[in-house]
């Protein structure tokens, strides 16, 4: 569910409809959108005047946003049963779950405001990174609380655990490294109207040049990775979690480096960036 309403954020980027819905919780003052002009509220203009994308009522954008939103209440609903599930079973005899659960439950109620607060200024590009960064923490606790729930871990030396986490580190600075990109892109693509997608690369300074760089860095710590691992069987369903989404990740990466930003290449970068941070932190968590 996280990385589906990762995703849904990414589609949501990659079609400029940050804005569909101008006002949280409700769009447009209610809790169903309009599909048409003519739904609209009497006062709908002070709404469309804190738009930054689209000035005029765009259905398409509304539902976009609103499909988003949706998934995120839904996520929310799970890791609410699952927080009140984790109460009552491991109060007593796995308390480290507890917490972790009740951890997680605030981290979502966290990512709902800061949602607000994306919306309220308006798609401002360091709330955004926030709201992302939030995200890959709720993704990676429901992994800890299955990583504490395990009794079988492998134990394959402090040498493993060193790259493990090296390569989980050099990750996560390409995504840090990949939000500044991220929004010189926000700030190029405004500019030319979300069009000419060919010129939006050419405009971009030195930080894309050490990101693209750096993804070798990291797709090599990742082969390393594998092949210092290759040796124990039950690491091997942790070696498609790392490779495939490396490999898509690059495959999306060079596809808007040279084939003019395709916008479906955008939000499956997003995904399969943040697959790979997860499947190096299960990695990790599965060894002694």
């Amino acid at each position: 569910m996280v990385f589906l309403v990762i995703l849904a954020g990414g589609v949501v980027r990659m079609t400029q409809s940050g804005m569909g819905c101008p006002d949280w919780p409700r769009c447009f003052g209610r809790w169903v959108p309009p599909t048409d002009a003519s739904e609209l509220p009497a006062d709908f203009e002070k709404y469309l005047r804190t738009q930054d994308i689209d000035h005029s009522f765009n259905a398409y954008h509304t539902w976009i946003e609103y499909i988003n939103r949706l998934l995120g209440a839904v996520l929310g609903i799970f890791i609410l049963i699952h927080a009140a599930w984790s109460i009552k079973k491991f109060r007593k005899k796995n308390k480290t779950v507890m917490w972790l659960s009740l951890f997680m439950l605030v981290a979502v109620g966290f990512q709902g405001y800061l949602g607000k607060m994306v919306v309220d200024a308006n798609l401002a590009v360091l709330k955004v990174t926030a709201h992302m960064l939030v995200a890959l923490l709720i993704a990676a606790l429901p992994l800890w609380i299955i990583a504490k729930l395990q009794d079988k871990k492998t134990d394959a030396g402090k040498s493993l655990k060193f790259i493990s986490v090296l390569t989980l580190v050099a990750v996560l600075v390409q995504i840090i490294l990949g939000t500044d990109v991220r929004e010189q892109i926000d700030e190029i693509s405004k500019s030319f109207g979300y069009a000419h997608r060919e010129l939006w690369i050419s405009r971009l300074d030195y930080m894309f040049i050490i990101h693209r760089s750096f993804s070798w860095l990291v797709a090599g710590l990742c082969i390393y990775l594998f092949i210092r691992s290759k040796k124990y069987s039950e690491l091997k369903v942790y070696h498609f979690l790392i490779l495939f989404p490396v490999s898509i990740s690059i495959i999306t990466g060079l596809s808007m480096n040279y084939i003019h930003m395709p916008a479906i290449a955008q939000p499956i970068h997003l995904l399969a960036g943040s697959m790979l941070v997860m499947g190096l932190f299960s990695f990790r968590m599965q060894l002694k």
